[in-house]
């Protein structure tokens, strides 16, 4: 099909290049800008890609075959076969992850499709050939503090190596994700670039697509306009497909949060020039986590102005199976899925709400997430916050609304003022005030049991 490439690429001697000067270690890591501007060059098709099962999984207790099985399902779902989550990963190393993506790809289910994760040597490659997967991700650290330190091999080493194993997959017609691990603290132009650049020879000599994910694995990258690099998004996405020649079809962003910028950095891949950006359900992984699908999904949404036919709503029932499954603890004002995301203490908001919730509602969240605005109710709410939690818990619309001026409003906020008169220091639970609004307003409480029985 093709030769062997044995051509060198790099000088056996060569020094590592640490950027010390970027990357003091004893201090913080600094942001240096050339000032160069790059423009943007988002692709007409980007899609969000998962690594729940691998990346993911290593940062939480391991999942059981079924519960893979469950939320591989879920992906489906979410996806709808709009094709906007376009694969998902998984370990292949021991028989339970083996089991939970046979089980999976029995489903036969086109998205997410079903790729794996392998490190660089063929022993690794021999699982993915043995399960028949079409796709698969290959680690290849990039920066010389992994190759150097990590590897303990020259550039040189390493690259051969990394060329063999991808080798290895194109002759058996299985598609290299190549992963780029720790490109925001590698020798861009020295070994990136080159490197890739051989890939995309032996691509084009195969016939046959070589993917690239570039890795931020310690969080390092940063979108500002005029960075320089190693840690500029904006430069490294641009310099991929515009010196080393990868479409951007081919080209994936991984992203880690260890600097807050998970999801701005995956954004500014898309926007200068990467179809894919890789995540996991609510940002799970080591440290600081990956980038939240679900941030990705509404990202997309914002770009592409539509979601297709995506099921939002079912990101909700995702985080409730997560929490109740896992034990696993949402903190409550996580973006649209915290229990107090869309949540309002401020009496001046609630009398907002009253008025028309678009005052201090993002969007739609019950439509679009099945999660209604909620008021909470405190020493601050007033009459405007009692009433806007009425309307919102009991789901009130139009001429049902309760307005703060109903006198019986009056009586539940004298009983809430006793309270904090007399010391309390917590919010008013929504099962108190069923109480009083079933006491006080007992037509809206009945409507509710009748709707709920």
């Amino acid at each position: 099909m093709f030769e062997k490439f044995s051509q060198k690429i790099f000088e056996s001697s060569q020094k590592p290049e640490f950027y010390k000067d970027i990357f003091p270690y004893d201090e913080l890591p600094k942001v240096t800008f050339n000032n160069i501007q790059l423009p943007m060059d988002m692709p007409e098709d980007i899609w969000i890609t998962d690594t729940t099962f691998r990346d993911g999984q290593q940062s939480i207790s391991p999942f059981s075959v079924d519960q893979m099985v469950k939320l591989y399902s879920y992906l489906h779902e979410l996806d709808n076969n709009s094709g906007i989550i376009r694969q998902t990963e998984f370990f292949l190393y021991t028989e339970k992850d083996r089991e939970a993506a046979y089980k999976c790809l029995s489903l036969g289910y086109e998205f997410p499709e079903i790729t794996s994760w392998i490190r660089a040597n063929k022993e690794d490659f021999k699982l993915v050939k043995n399960m028949g997967i079409k796709e698969t991700g290959i680690l290849m650290s990039c920066s010389d503090y992994h190759i150097f330190k990590k590897l303990n091999m020259t550039r040189e080493e390493a690259a051969q190596k990394y060329i063999s194993i991808v080798e290895e997959a194109l002759a058996n017609d299985i598609t290299p994700r190549c992963h780029l691990e720790d490109i925001t603290r590698a020798d861009f132009f020295g070994f990136v670039v080159p490197f890739v650049k051989k890939l995309m020879e032996l691509a084009k000599e195969a016939n046959k697509k070589i993917k690239i994910r570039a890795c931020d694995t310690l969080g390092l990258g940063v979108p500002y306009s005029g960075a320089a690099l190693p840690r500029s998004v904006q430069a490294i996405i641009h310099g991929l497909k515009n010196y080393a020649g990868v479409p951007s079809d081919w080209l994936e962003w991984h992203g880690h949060n260890d600097f807050y910028g998970v999801v701005t950095n995956s954004s500014t891949a898309w926007l200068y020039g990467c179809a894919s950006v890789n995540s996991t359900l609510f940002g799970i992984g080591e440290r600081t986590g990956n980038c939240p699908l679900e941030a990705m999904i509404i990202e997309y949404g914002q770009l592409k102005g539509n979601t297709k036919n995506m099921r939002l709503n079912l990101i909700t029932e995702i985080a409730e199976y997560f929490q109740s499954e896992f034990d696993y603890s949402i903190p409550p004002k996580t973006p649209f899925i915290g229990s107090e995301f869309n949540l309002t203490k401020a009496g001046i908001h609630a009398d907002g709400v009253l008025k028309d919730e678009e005052i201090y509602n993002i969007f739609d969240t019950e439509k679009i997430l099945d999660r209604p605005i909620v008021v909470a109710v405190n020493e601050y709410s007033g009459l405007a916050g009692i009433a806007a939690w009425i309307n919102t818990y009991y789901k009130l619309k139009d001429e049902y609304k309760i307005d703060k001026k109903d006198p019986r409003i009056k009586l539940i906020k004298e009983w809430i003022d006793e309270e904090y008169e007399n010391g309390r220091n917590t919010i008013i639970t929504n099962e108190e005030l069923e109480l009083l609004v079933e006491k006080y307003i007992p037509e809206v409480f009945i409507t509710k049991k009748v709707r709920v029985s």
